[in-house]
């Protein structure tokens, strides 16, 4: 009986116990124009850098959407949720004439996964 209930006492603080977040430092991403868009105003392109492979198309496209919907400053921090990551960065526009330039820098990458993984330049 008492085996039972120690085995039972150390399943439940297994089972109960939080875990923090893993933190990785990475150096290495994905440079790159993302998103090309033409409207009748004129066209906007949005590039990423030190972006993480399996997310950079649906960071740019949240970026897109953001840009849209709410006036974006530029060399401003901003935190775009996405699909598998919320991913914190910069955001640098560049304007001249109809076309506008959107590149965004990531610098931090919170995983649904609760892993977070932060930029280092090399």
């Amino acid at each position: 009986m008492k085996k039972i209930a120690l085995i039972l006492l150390l399943y439940s603080c297994f089972a109960f116990s939080t875990e923090d977040p893993k933190v990785i430092v990475y150096n290495h991403g994905q440079n790159g124009m993302e998103l090309v868009a033409k409207s009748k105003n004129g066209t906007i392109i949005i590039s990423t850098f030190n972006a993480k492979m399996t997310i950079r198309q649906d960071i740019a496209r949240k970026i897109f959407d953001l840009y849209k919907s709410t006036p974006i400053e530029s060399n401003s921090k901003i935190k775009v949720k996405g699909e598998e990551a919320c991913v914190t960065g910069k955001c640098v526009i560049r304007k001249k004439k109809d076309l506008v330039v959107i590149d965004f820098y990531y610098q931090t990458v919170e995983w649904n996964s609760g892993q977070i993984e932060i930029y280092k330049k090399p």
